[in-house]
């Protein structure tokens, strides 16, 4: 027959039960945490670059590489084919203006002056003769007129003494027609001596300006062979430096090939290579901030060039100090141009978690826990983003890449 249990009985019963219950909550809680230790991965602070969002200011930047050059570099060429005779100067030397570089052989240059002068000088020998027999053959002309005149004269005093007779009947015909003849011939005689005088002149006169003319082309080569002799004398045409020179004296050059190169040193621009992705963001007159070494110039795009090589699209910018102290030719800079700029914005150091603009999934850390946020990122520059919608200042964002926990929504970060 069953008996009733006894008060202290169903206590310890009850005790058994509540402790066993207590156990299985502690140890499900125990495995759930366990669980949950195993499934959300625990990364050190240290580990990670985290930046702290805030408010400032932003400008939208294309990165580009940039080459300082002179604004103004000249180039010497040869003005004949001839050898180099002395060199005065090396390259990466520093010259000063009409500062003799260095001396082409001028051989041929001077035997041709010598000959132009001797044309110059025929000619000049050929105009006296023109003038000598012109003057002579006008001073025959001359004489036979004076001739021409006395004759002419004889002939009219005989003609009219037998106009005279002729009236009184004492002359025939026959001689008062051939006294009248005489006077024709001689007056027909003299005029064309005085034409002659005009077309001696007029002869003369062309075979004069003829000589002249060529010894006027004599003249100009003559003074085309003295530039270029000058030009043989290789002269620095400003204060720079000299880049590129022949190195062996004797070495031989055509006419237009190059036998130096000047540069300023007080006077730089940047030619900047960006992708040809950008060409369509570039106008001149943008903003552009160009860094070497840790420090910053300013400068101003100046010159798209419509070619496009390999690529790349090329520019030219101007600077604000082209004479700035940093600046060495062929220097290799850091170039980066304003498209856009943003004052007191969201902004967040930039990382390789960024991947450019747009909306995209980052991780916000609040409470030790990463957590998959979407934000959305506008503007950038080389060191900064901005962030559009999805968080506000004050709020901290890995910026470094977690590729590997993209599958998690969660990741614990231990101090």
């Amino acid at each position: 027959m069953d008996q009733p249990l006894q008060p202290q009985q169903l206590q310890r019963q009850r005790r058994r039960v509540f402790i066993t219950t207590a156990l299985v909550v502690l140890s499900l809680s125990l495995a759930g945490w366990l669980l949950h230790r195993l499934l959300t991965p625990e990364l050190h602070r240290s580990e990670l670059r985290i930046a702290t969002i805030s408010r400032g200011d932003i400008a939208n930047t294309i990165n580009g590489a940039g080459l300082v050059i002179p604004v103004h570099e000249a180039q010497v060429a040869s003005p004949i084919s001839t050898r180099v005779s002395k060199i005065h100067v090396k390259p990466g030397q520093t010259v000063q203006k009409d500062q003799l570089l260095l001396e082409l052989d001028d051989h041929d240059v001077q035997l041709a002056i010598e000959n132009l002068r001797e044309q110059i000088a025929q000619q000049d020998s050929l105009m006296l003769s023109l003038t000598v027999d012109m003057q002579q053959q006008l001073k025959k002309i001359h004489s036979d007129i004076e001739l021409l005149q006395l004759d002419l004269a004889s002939s009219r005093v005989r003609l009219a003494r037998f106009q005279k007779l002729g009236a009184l009947g004492i002359t025939s015909q026959d001689d008062l027609q051939s006294a009248e003849l005489v006077v024709k011939r001689a007056e027909v005689q003299l005029k064309q001596q005085q034409e002659a005088i005009v077309d001696t002149q007029k002869a003369t006169g062309a075979m004069l300006e003829n000589a002249r003319l060529q010894q006027s082309i004599y003249q100009k080569q003559l003074a085309q062979q003295q530039r270029v002799l000058a030009r043989t004398q290789v002269k620095a045409p400003f204060a720079g430096m000299l880049t590129w020179l022949p190195t062996d004296e004797g070495t031989a050059i055509q006419a237009g090939e190059l036998v130096a190169k000047l540069a300023q040193l007080d006077n730089y621009r940047v030619e900047v290579s960006v992708s040809d992705f950008y060409s369509r963001y570039l106008e001149p007159g943008q903003p552009v901030r160009l860094t070497y070494n840790q420090e910053t110039l300013i400068g101003e795009v100046q010159t798209i060039l419509p070619e496009i090589n390999n690529g790349t699209v090329r520019l030219y910018v101007s600077l604000q100090q082209p004479n700035h102290p940093l600046l060495r030719n062929k220097l290799r800079i850091e170039a980066n141009i304003i498209t856009q700029r943003k004052q007191q914005t969201l902004i967040v150091e930039r990382g390789t978690a960024i991947k450019g603009s747009g909306a995209q999934q980052v991780y916000l850390l609040k409470d030790g826990v990463a957590v998959k946020t979407m934000l959305e990122f506008g503007l950038a520059d080389s060191g900064q983003v901005e962030v559009l919608r999805g968080a506000t200042a004050g709020m901290e964002l890995i910026i470094s890449e977690l590729d590997s926990y993209q599958h998690l929504t969660q990741i614990r970060v231990s101090d």
